[in-house]
């Protein structure tokens, strides 16, 4: 079924005020899904609607396990909120932008970075609060969740890395109210690393493989007194102010640290990223496995005798108007000659007589020529019209008064495949009227010969 994307997120929103859990849990993980590996907008949809979720009283009663799972509800329904609400503010979904020396957060100005790293700490805020314990993933249906907050964690985390290492290499050039909000977004940048670190400890528990989980390295504890001492002296506190070199030397140790551990996040990405597309290549080749097999059985084998047969009907129709140089008559009135003069005036008609007075050379074939004609020659057509007009009886046959009738009649007869023959009949009549003779020429419709 096509639906479009205001259908398709209806249809999701719809699904959360079911009562069960299990309902719940799963239309919000399809939604989370569609947002992560879906067309971008759909996230774009979910960013321009004034509600998401509203599941924050959430609780489902029918089952013991449902009041454990109706609280995972409430916090993962939150996260995608505030996922849904970055988008809205920055226009741009953190764990899909781009990333390096020459990525989005490393090439932003101080005001704008500013302005952002605070939208992507709420949103790892969210997802942190998460907070599944081992003995909680019990279920596939969390257990799939957690997952999608796993791979979530490890790009968002990696887009707030590099923020952070652009701010503090911009840090020392920034004005006092610029550093003091940056001190701010720093510290709370080393709690959230410790949030993270226990995450990531969780993960590895359910089963994770650590090769899968990166190393999160935190910057020298020297570079946090560097940045408030340097805080200091811009607000005229008397510290003890720190040498140019020493100042250089502890900067470049933390932004060396910070870019590891960057480096370590993006090369799980792009493990996941080559995953996903063997799975879609050995997702497509199946597919296309399958199809050559259900074509393979519908195909129709042609046998040997149906090719000769093929043959034989496509020499046939090839010698249709050709004439063979010995072949066996299939005429059943072999007493009937081509061409013979007969008085007509005891002739009677076939049963369904019909005249067909002609005013074109051609002669008139009614109903479809057989591919299989038999041997019988067919004759070259003959210029049926009248010479003159004159009143014609009903009867072509019946006798003029006060004249004698002659005629000439020529016969041809097709024969059929089913042993049914077609009988054409020509005849030119001569009149001898008051003395005068006139030619009329006339043919007789097919008429069925047994």
């Amino acid at each position: 079924m096509n639906v479009n994307i205001p259908q398709l997120a209806d249809t999701l929103f719809e699904r959360t005020a079911n009562s069960s859990w299990v309902v719940v849990f799963k239309a919000l993980i399809t939604t989370h899904h569609l947002m992560m590996y879906g067309n971008e907008r759909f996230i774009q949809y979910l960013a321009s609607r004034n509600t998401l979720f509203n599941l924050n009283n959430f609780l489902d009663k029918s089952a013991m396990q449902g009041y454990d799972m109706s609280t995972f509800i409430r916090r993962y329904s939150r996260y995608l909120n505030e996922k849904a609400l970055s988008y809205r503010l920055v226009a741009v979904d953190f764990t899909k932008m781009k990333r390096g020396i020459d990525g989005v957060m490393r090439t932003m100005n101080t005001e704008k970075l500013i302005k952002t790293l605070p939208i992507i700490q709420n949103q790892l805020d969210a997802l942190l609060d998460f907070e599944a314990n081992p003995n909680e993933l019990t279920n596939g249906v969390i257990n799939a969740a957690f997952m999608l907050l796993f791979k979530d964690s490890i790009r968002l985390f990696a887009a707030y890395n590099e923020g952070v290492i652009n701010l503090l290499e911009k840090y020392f050039d920034m004005k006092k109210n610029q550093c003091k909000e940056a001190l701010d977004i720093y510290k709370k940048f080393l709690y959230r690393m410790t949030k993270l670190s226990e995450f990531l400890k969780v993960a590895e528990q359910v089963g994770i493989d650590q090769g899968d989980i990166p190393d999160l390295t935190q910057a020298p504890s020297s570079l946090l007194e560097a940045l408030e001492q340097h805080l200091a002296s811009l607000e005229g506190k008397k510290t003890k102010e720190l040498s140019a070199a020493t100042r250089a030397s502890t900067l470049s140790s933390a932004v060396s640290t910070l870019s590891n551990t960057g480096m370590s996040f993006s090369r799980m990405d792009e493990k996941e990223k080559q995953q996903a597309l063997e799975e879609e290549q050995a997702r497509l080749q199946s597919l296309k496995e399958q199809r050559l097999k259900e074509i393979g059985m519908h195909t129709p084998s042609v046998s040997p005798s149906t090719q000769s047969g093929g043959s034989a009907n496509i020499s046939n129709a090839l010698d249709l108007f050709s004439t063979p140089a010995a072949a066996p008559s299939t005429n059943r009135h072999p007493e009937r000659h081509p061409q013979a003069t007969v008085d007509v005036e005891g002739v009677q008609p076939p049963a369904a007589p019909m005249a067909f007075p002609m005013t074109s050379p051609q002669v008139p074939v009614y109903g479809m020529v057989p591919p299989q004609m038999g041997a019988v020659p067919m004759m070259a057509p003959q210029p049926m019209m009248f010479n003159q007009q004159v009143l014609r009886p009903t009867n072509p046959f019946a006798p003029v008064p006060g004249a004698q009738i002659k005629a000439d009649i020529s016969v041809l007869i097709l024969c059929l495949p089913d042993g049914r023959a077609w009988c054409f009949q020509f005849v030119t009549k001569v009149c001898e009227v008051k003395g005068e003779q006139s030619e009329t020429k006339c043919g007789l419709g097919p008429g069925v010969v047994e």
